[in-house]
């Protein structure tokens, strides 16, 4: 008949994590939520802030970061290309404003991006209030914040490529 096992038996054995571990991951879990949202809200902010309109009204396609103090893309001044991001500001910018066609012309993946991270903007803040993940199964945060990005850098890779070889 074998030994009866005691608590002494599993000793060596790492214990799970606390509650207090878990309620202060949590914290920080929902603090992280919230640098997003806000995060993001500012990008939708000086969207709203900058004019995407040309003094004649029409849309412009590139340049408008340099309303919100930034240089000229420095690929486009040395290559006379542009670089993968170019556009998106403006992109953004347009998209806000309800002009879908002009925002796809400034930059297709930017108008995209622009609605992957109004939903991630509303994700982010009903997930803090959750205190979860919502719609991410549990331990896949990783996996789908890589696959996030690498589809996002996709598209602006795709784009880039279709504007380089249109010339």
């Amino acid at each position: 008949m074998p030994p009866e096992h005691t608590d002494m038996d599993n000793a060596h054995e790492s214990p799970g994590p606390s509650a207090a571990g878990a309620a202060r991951t949590g914290r920080v879990a929902r603090a992280g939520l919230v640098v997003i949202a806000a995060g993001l809200v500012c990008v939708f902010g000086a969207a709203f802030w900058i004019n995407p309109y040309a003094p004649d009204g029409t849309p412009r396609t590139m340049a408008t970061h340099t309303q919100l103090g930034m240089p000229p893309c420095n690929f486009v001044v040395m290559t006379g290309k542009p670089c993968p991001a170019c556009g998106m500001t403006t992109s953004f910018a347009l998209l806000v404003r309800g002009d879908v066609l002009a925002s796809m012309r400034a930059n297709w993946a930017g108008s995209v991006i622009a609605v992957l991270w109004a939903v991630a903007l509303v994700w982010a803040v009903a997930s803090a209030a959750a205190g979860r993940l919502l719609l991410v199964p549990r331990g896949r945060g990783e996996l789908v914040l890589t696959m996030t990005v690498g589809a996002v850098l996709a598209l602006m890779l795709i784009r880039w490529a279709g504007v380089l070889i249109s010339g």
